[in-house]
């Protein structure tokens, strides 16, 4: 295969000086390992994605490497060395570990996965890999994912090893596999979500062959655990290019196995083009939560975004006057997003906060140009909890009009309701809104034992400081006794 470097030797040599520099800060470690396995009568190298991030200036300090050692020589080697080893992965051939050092005048944790030569490949039952040994290291790679991901480093000696052209695909930003897609699909389906996954983090293209695989094979990813699924959508929808993942997914037909929801959303517009694309507003909305972020990728809001309006294509009507209408598709998508993300084993915290901001999604637009009361800015306060952050962003997002005034207008409408949360916040310290009457003195006060009317007439008091704000002792106790009175 031609050199994808020889009309510009200058990039080569930027990629060799990164990939030196990169290595060279990973040396007094990697060195150092890579002695100990040689007077053991064993070779390592450093594989996969730690050579592709060395060629890219991005190595950080997870190192993989790979062994022709069996896992138990492997930890013989390990456990004198490093400051901590687990055990987690020795079924599928890897021993993990964690060693402090020096590098330079600063002191780094290297987060250590060292795998034996191997093979894995699906049966049509299965959905765990059945794990074989390999004797060299070309038979590893041959079994990798893609080509950028089957470069090796032989330590300590610096032998660069690239068998199937990987340094000039990282050149080209091209995800190609070393054997044939079908092959490589066929030994793990995961490597089709994968392939979206890289395209998304790397900003890489996908090889026109490994999207016609990709096609012609997604029925095959059905036989992959939720869990390792879930996984790479993490990683995809936390990546820097979630649009371009997501997309290849939903091209493929993989969506409509692993996310069927997000496909629902194309729906076909009507005759007058009376509602937008729904999915692309959708990846539109992601994009735009994805500016709002202050401390790095959110995966809650991210989530959120994506999955918004989900409850849309089960609620659309078209009204006799020509429009189409959505009514409750916040309520029917929340109830869609708790039974797919449950089915993906999604946490049960990370299930309730993300259904509670597509519940949530929609409320703002009550808010007009500020008619709300301040009970009902107070009540948005309440039922957001600690998500308001996040639903000011989710809701800000979903602003996607091309109509500039009409922008404009709502965001000066959000605007002033986080102005006017921030000046009730500081008056009624609305992040711990509770009654003014706690249990205890619920029970003092009415003279009654604990049981379900304490619950009740807390409930009664909550309702009644959201709709009033903060109140007096007296005139709350006042309050509590006239409804108590009452429910006789």
């Amino acid at each position: 295969m031609p050199n994808a470097y020889e009309d510009n030797p200058s990039a080569l040599n930027q990629v060799q000086s990164r990939a030196v520099s990169e290595l060279l800060r990973v040396s007094p470690v990697a060195d150092e390992l890579a002695r100990r396995f040689q007077e053991a009568g064993f070779s390592l190298a450093l594989v996969g994605g730690s050579v592709r991030d060395a060629l890219l200036g991005r190595l950080g300090n997870d190192l993989d490497f790979t062994t022709d050692a069996r896992p138990e020589d492997v930890l013989k080697i390990m456990r004198p060395w490093a400051d901590a080893v687990w055990e987690v992965g020795i079924a599928f051939g890897t021993v993990g570990g964690q060693k402090d050092a020096r590098v330079g005048d600063v002191s780094q944790s290297f987060q250590i996965e060292v795998t034996t030569y191997r093979s894995e490949a699906y049966d049509r039952t299965s959905r765990k890999p059945e794990v074989s040994y390999g004797d060299s290291i070309e038979q590893d790679l041959v079994r990798r994912d893609f080509t950028v991901n089957a470069m090796a480093v032989a330590l300590p000696e610096k032998e660069f090893i690239d068998p199937h052209g990987g340094l000039d695909d990282l050149a080209a930003r091209v995800l190609r596999t070393p054997s044939t897609p079908e092959a490589s699909f066929s030994d793990d389906p995961l490597r089709m979500m994968r392939a979206a996954r890289f395209a998304a983090q790397l900003d890489f293209e996908v090889a026109p062959d490994v999207v016609a695989a990709m096609k012609a094979m997604s029925e095959r990813i059905e036989i992959v655990s939720s869990e390792r699924v879930r996984d790479e959508l993490n990683k995809l929808v936390l990546s820097a290019h979630p649009r371009k993942g997501l997309t290849l997914l939903v091209d493929t037909g993989l969506a409509d196995r692993v996310l069927p929801e997000l496909p629902a959303l194309r729906l076909e517009r009507d005759e007058h083009h009376r509602h937008k694309d729904v999915y692309d507003h959708t990846l539109i909305v992601l994009e735009q939560a994805m500016a709002l972020e202050e401390d790095g990728p959110d995966l809650t809001l991210r989530l959120a975004a994506l999955l918004h309006d989900i409850g849309k294509p089960r609620t659309r009507r078209f009204e006799d006057d020509g429009r189409v209408s959505f009514h409750h598709h916040e309520v029917v998508g929340a109830k869609m997003t708790k039974k797919r993300m449950t089915e993906l084993k999604y946490s049960n915290e990370l299930v309730k906060d993300v259904s509670r901001l597509v519940e949530l999604h929609l409320r703002f637009h009550g808010y007009g140009t500020g008619e709300w009361t301040d009970s009902a800015v107070r009540r948005y306060v309440r039922d957001a909890g600690p998500l308001l952050d996040r639903l000011h962003k989710l809701t800000r997002s979903d602003c996607t009009t091309r109509n500039k005034r009409k922008a404009t207008a709502l965001s000066r409408a959000y605007d002033g309701l986080e102005e006017r949360i921030a000046q009730l916040q500081e008056q009624e310290e609305l992040d711990a809104i509770r009654p003014d009457l706690d249990g205890n003195q619920i029970m003092e006060i009415l003279g009654v034992a604990p049981g379900p009317v304490i619950g009740q007439a807390y409930k009664f008091l909550m309702e009644l400081r959201l709709e009033n704000g903060p109140m007096e002792h007296d005139t709350a106790v006042s309050a509590l006794k006239e409804w108590w009175a009452a429910q006789d």
